[in-house]
């Protein structure tokens, strides 16, 4: 590669993980703020923000010879503001520069040449020297110890972070369709981030009903992205926010079904999937023939197959796609997604699919089998982080270092980000909600109903079942799922 370089001042667009291209300058990093070890970068201040980032410098393109191309393939509010701000910024330095020009020359004659401002290169090490702090955190994020994370803040309202090791790779990922001969159901695997993280958003209408923990990331990112985005929700304040950012409001699940080309429903239980769909000015109420309705909600397979039946007898086309993942993977637009029902829905929501996760997969066959599967995942993962807890608690009454334990724990066969950020939540008694424990339980809850159905026995999932049942007892419902934990110490 050759080397680049750029001086502190230069304008840039710089891309950090799978968010699009955004205008920023190069600034001198603070002095406790070191460089990446091993990193080629520079530290960008964006524009339109109150953030900035250390940026790979494959990913920083001049602003000028770019700027045309930026502007068609980005698109929306913030973005544009970020763009008027460079504009505006550039103005106000040719006045000063015009305006002071005579004088400057004038000051300049006889006197020695100033010393040019030094370049700085990719390779230039010592050029971002700082002290020994590397990180910055916020509330929202806990940080894992095994994980040293540069800096968190928000690009255009949203949430981003910025990690040495990958976020901020480039995304190269591509539709690929797997099919598999064994039993009566294919998987077709879509590993569908756009190349670079760059999205070109449907035309289609996109309407989304609910916006919790999962669903107030996903419509973030739709947006960002670009799509046009109608929302409703039941607390109706909960919109205001998406509002502002662009989205438009529907006033009841039917008006925005029938405004909307395709509309999406993440709400957090069964009944509220049924309501939504049956309930006064419901989705039923709205759908007409060919508008599609995606089910994201974790529930029942019979919920999806009723739901499904319901929306296809009045012309409506149907697509289960419910998500595995947790409230920051949503922010992060990383949640991998598992859909069944009209394939060409499925092929329809391309590029949501695209903006709110990493990968998706489509299971052939009745409406009902993403369910199941998302069940048995969530059965694992439900059962998985009560053991965790025990393990826990299980250290600390034979005095041992829960601490210990951890580090252990981390550098094993079983280490992975979930174990470390749930175990991190324990130790430091923060359990804000990432993924209600309400919501695992009821997932489990349906996962042993679904095993009884079949005469399967389920005997690891019942018991971690009566833990978390044992938690909600003890008021932890609307905590994470990691307060799992409490249930083994009181």
């Amino acid at each position: 590669m050759a080397t680049v370089h750029l001086r502190i001042g230069d304008l840039v667009w710089g891309k950090l993980g799978r968010y699009p291209p955004w205008p920023g300058k190069v600034v001198s990093p603070p002095k406790d703020l070191k460089k990446p070890r091993g990193k080629k970068c520079f530290f960008v201040k964006f524009f339109g923000t109150e953030d900035h980032a250390w940026i790979k410098v494959e990913q920083l393109k001049p602003y000028h010879p770019h700027k045309e191309e930026m502007i068609k393939i980005n698109k929306g509010k913030r973005f544009q503001q970020a763009v008027d701000a460079v504009e505006e910024y550039l103005k106000k330095a040719k006045g000063k520069d015009q305006t002071h020009s005579d004088d400057k020359s004038k000051s300049d004659k006889g006197r020695k040449a100033a010393k040019p401002m030094k370049i700085i290169e990719e390779d230039d090490e010592d050029a971002f020297k700082g002290g020994s702090s590397d990180k910055e955190q916020t509330d929202s994020d806990p940080e894992p110890s095994s994980v040293r994370r540069l800096v968190a803040g928000t690009v255009s309202g949203f949430k981003w972070e910025s990690s040495p090791a990958s976020s901020m790779e480039p995304i190269t990922k591509r539709l690929k369709i797997v099919e598999e001969d064994t039993g009566s159901t294919s998987i077709q695997a879509a590993d569908s981030t756009a190349i670079n993280g760059s999205i070109t958003p449907t035309d289609k209408r996109i309407g989304f009903l609910g916006l919790g923990l999962m669903g107030s990331g996903v419509v973030s990112n739709l947006l960002k992205m670009g799509h046009v985005v109608t929302v409703w929700n039941r607390t109706a304040e909960k919109c205001d926010l998406f509002i502002q950012e662009g989205a438009r409001l529907g006033r009841t699940p039917a008006e925005v079904v029938s405004l909307c080309d395709i509309t999406f429903s993440c709400v957090s239980d069964p009944k509220a999937a049924r309501d939504l769909v049956l309930g006064p000015s419901g989705v039923l109420q709205g759908i007409r023939p060919g508008k599609c309705y995606v089910e994201m909600s974790t529930v029942d397979p019979e919920t999806t197959t009723e739901l499904a039946q319901v929306i296809t007898s009045r012309g409506g086309r149907f697509l289960e796609a419910p998500v595995s993942g947790s409230q920051q993977l949503s922010n992060d637009g990383m949640l991998v997604i598992v859909a069944a029902g009209d394939r060409s829905v499925y092929e329809d929501c391309s590029s949501c699919f695209q903006a709110m996760g990493k990968t998706s997969f489509f299971i052939a066959g009745e409406a009902g089998n993403a369910a199941r599967m998302m069940l048995i995942l969530n059965m694992v993962q439900g059962s998985f982080m009560a053991t965790i807890a025990e393990g826990l608690t299980l250290a600390q009454a034979t005095g041992q270092s829960q601490q210990t334990f951890l580090d252990i724990l981390c550098q094993g066969q079983m280490a992975s980000t979930f174990v470390d950020q749930k175990c991190q939540n324990i130790l430091q008694g923060n359990f804000k909600p990432d993924y209600y424990l309400k919501h695992i339980q009821k997932d489990l809850r349906l996962a042993i109903s679904m095993g009884d159905s079949v005469n399967h026995p389920t005997p690891m999932a019942a018991a971690a079942n009566e833990v978390y049942k044992r938690a909600k007892a003890l008021d932890q419902s609307d905590n994470d799922m990691s307060a799992v934990y409490r249930a083994y110490i009181h």
